[in-house]
């Protein structure tokens, strides 16, 4: 086999989403086929040494910017490749940098490698990167060899896409007349020292239509299946670092019961349970029990908190959004479904570990 036939994947980026992805892509890389996992870092920081010495340790291989390289190295890290050869050897290039970014690589850089990459993942809004994707609500709008660029959506996002997905559209296409959510977000991310708020702080409402882009990115995702949905969503961050919640109002065409919307709960792998009522409890349970603290879940519904209403007609409940985890699988699902459009589905398998009926 070439260099140029392995089946390699490079993460940019070493933040909130690529650090944790880095780390799980090298844990099973050897289960799942991929040949090396390769990660970019753009600034020698003796404060990110642990950690990059660390996912190196767990077997991923350090790239950086070739002027910069002899600094990596004078900090005593051992990069392996530059970044002009990382971008040549990849086949998977998973971009996690900040907002924004991803849309910029994509013209200056991605382009460039249509011919030797399968395909290229964005993080989070990255509006118009590439097809809008959560894993398990629109994987059929997929075409191998078409779909080259792909938009992994943000965690709250997918929160919205699997309830509607799993407490709806099961009673048809047409079923949901109106669908509402309010998004309480983390002010920030354990593993972020900047943009803690000190209270609660609302969300402009920046779209006319869906309010924030978390009901937009959903909207666009469910058109990839050729739905038009109507949804809205707000948003406010709240002073704590745990977990994102969510509350969601969810007005349907063909009433349901409880039972009904429990039992569908239940039937889907990817959507956890929980009697627990607060944040720290359920982030604990992750922490303890995840992959590396993280759930690789879509949601984990607060069963306490579900109320039908209007003759059944109007379910209204609160969910938990797990630490990124939803993102992460996404993610490397998207990455499997690249290099093997047939069988990435048997190979996240290996996941299944993680995938927690009851938090």
């Amino acid at each position: 086999m070439t260099d140029s036939q392995h089946n390699s994947v490079l993460i940019i980026g070493t933040g909130t989403i690529g650090e944790p992805l880095i780390g799980l892509l090298a844990d099973i890389s050897d289960q799942v086929g991929i040949d090396e996992v390769l990660f970019h870092k753009r600034t020698p920081r003796l404060e990110d040494r642990p950690k990059v010495n660390s996912l190196i340790r767990r077997g991923a291989r350090l790239c950086v910017d070739e002027p910069v390289m002899p600094e990596f190295k004078a900090k005593g890290l051992q990069p392996e490749y530059t970044t002009t050869e990382a971008l040549v050897r990849a086949r998977v290039i998973i971009d996690c940098t900040p907002k924004g970014c991803g849309r910029e690589n994509k013209s200056e850089f991605y382009r460039h490698l249509d011919g030797s990459a399968a395909g290229f993942i964005a993080q989070g809004s990255e509006f118009d990167f590439g097809k809008m994707y959560v894993y398990g609500v629109n994987d059929e709008a997929f075409r191998p060899g078409e779909d080259r660029y792909i938009q992994v959506v943000s965690c709250n996002t997918h929160n919205l896409a699997v309830l509607i997905h799993t407490l709806v559209l099961a009673d048809g296409r047409d079923n949901l007349a109106q669908g509402q959510f309010v998004c309480m977000r983390r002010a920030n991310d354990i593993s972020q020292s900047s943009e803690f708020v000190a209270s609660p702080t609302v969300t402009p409402h920046g779209d006319e239509r869906f309010g924030t882009h978390h009901a937009r990115d959903a909207y666009h995702l469910f058109q990839t299946l050729g739905l038009e949905l109507n949804l809205f969503s707000s948003a406010i961050r709240l002073n704590s670092q745990y977990m994102h919640t969510i509350w969601f109002d969810l007005q349907l065409r063909r009433p349901t019961t409880l039972k009904t919307v429990i039992q569908r709960l239940e039937e889907n792998p990817r959507i956890a349970l929980t009697n627990k009522m607060s944040t720290n409890l359920v982030f604990s349970f992750g922490r303890d029990h995840g992959h590396y603290g993280r759930l690789l879940a879509n949601t984990v519904v607060c069963l306490p908190s579900l109320q039908l209403g209007e003759g059944g007609g109007r379910l209204r409940g609160f969910c938990f959004t797990p630490q990124d985890g939803n993102s992460l699988l996404s993610s490397i699902a998207a990455t499997l479904w690249l290099l093997d459009p047939a069988g990435y589905r048997k190979k996240l398998e290996v996941l299944r570990p993680y995938f927690f009926k009851e938090v």
